[in-house]
């Protein structure tokens, strides 16, 4: 079984090779993402595994299946860049990985509230300069504040439990709401509407579909508290970044944290320090003193690294010997 991977780092490649002395595959990595022009390395490759910023469209779907190309593997969790209608067409099917550590992400989450709250990383900046200075690094207590959080699955859940821990209070919306679990954690499932009027912070764990791509927009902007603080570790699209903009520069949001971004593909994992940013929207959002954006890292520790590696191979491997794909993605899902 030879494995084409794409869109890889050195640190792909480590854990994958290190994961790889149980499984015996032989991989093949390339640096540059998948998409129309780099399809042509998945020839004599059974198996692609890509990320999240590689695209697997009906043209490049088709090309693969040509190829010969029989199995998708998305090394992460969310598959909004995969045609997967396609894929069922050309006959190649597409396994996940759907949970290689809940905990980093939500974990990674309370860092860049506490970051924002108390401006960590402005007064960093200024005790390096020799500024002791305290003004206008004044933030809030976290204790007794709202949370929304939208999505209720594995990460958000872990993310609740923080949370309570910090004595907030937690309003949560889904579109799958679970009343038992709720009652068992303490939180309260309400509207959408009622998210935005009553939470200082909001976070986003649900995934990127039509019917969330945009959720966060003018139109919700306007139903929420002034100065809350949006934070976003899930998609970048799941909020308009034009109206997150507009938002911020007329003090209706407070503050924004954000992982992921969306047109993060052209930026995201790679060094453009030597280069001019532009995208001027991007360039816009990183000029706010109150937004702290990294590049889509929530995940990143070292266990999930080795969880992404052994799961994504272990599919393969369920392929190969005939086995069910507990983490196969299909049209219907």
């Amino acid at each position: 079984m030879r494995i084409a991977f794409f869109g890889t780092k050195p640190y792909d490649e480590a854990s994958f090779n290190k994961a790889n002395e149980a499984f015996g595959f032989e991989c093949k990595y390339y640096k540059g993402h998948l998409n129309a022009d780099s399809v042509v390395a998945t020839q004599k490759a059974q198996a692609a595994c890509i990320f999240v910023n590689d695209t697997a469209d009906a043209e490049v779907l088709r090309a693969m299946a040509e190829n010969g190309t029989k199995l998708l593997a998305l090394r992460c969790a969310g598959y909004n860049n995969v045609d997967l209608a396609a894929a069922r067409q050309y006959g190649i099917r597409v396994v996940r990985v759907p949970a290689y550590s809940p905990s980093a992400v939500a974990e990674y989450t309370v860092a860049l509230m506490l970051s924002l709250n108390r401006k960590i990383p402005r007064a960093s900046w200024r005790t390096r300069d020799g500024n002791f200075s305290l003004h206008g690094l004044m933030g809030f207590d976290m204790h007794g504040k709202t949370v929304g959080v939208i999505g209720t699955g594995k990460i958000a859940r872990i993310l609740i439990h923080i949370l309570k821990g910090f004595g907030m209070e937690i309003l949560a919306y889904d579109v799958f709401p679970d009343a038992a679990y709720a009652e068992k954690e303490g939180f309260l499932y309400v509207s959408l509407d009622e998210l935005y009027q009553n939470a200082d912070i909001i976070t986003l764990h649900c995934p990127l579909t039509p019917e969330t791509k945009y959720l966060i927009n003018r139109e919700a902007i306007d139903k929420m508290k002034p100065g809350v603080m949006i934070i976003n570790t899930g998609r970048g699209q799941l909020i308009h970044t034009d109206e997150l903009i507009e938002g911020l520069k007329d003090k209706k949001i407070g503050s924004a944290g954000l992982d992921v971004y969306e047109e993060e593909g052209d930026y995201f994992y790679e060094d453009k320090s030597d280069k001019i940013i532009d995208d001027d929207t991007l360039a816009r959002l990183l000029s706010f003193p109150n937004v702290i954006i990294t590049s889509h890292q929530a995940f990143f520790t070292r266990e999930a690294m080795r969880n992404i590696a052994h799961t994504t191979l272990q599919n393969i491997r369920d392929y190969v010997e005939g086995r069910e794909l507990v983490n196969e993605v299909k049209a219907t899902e």
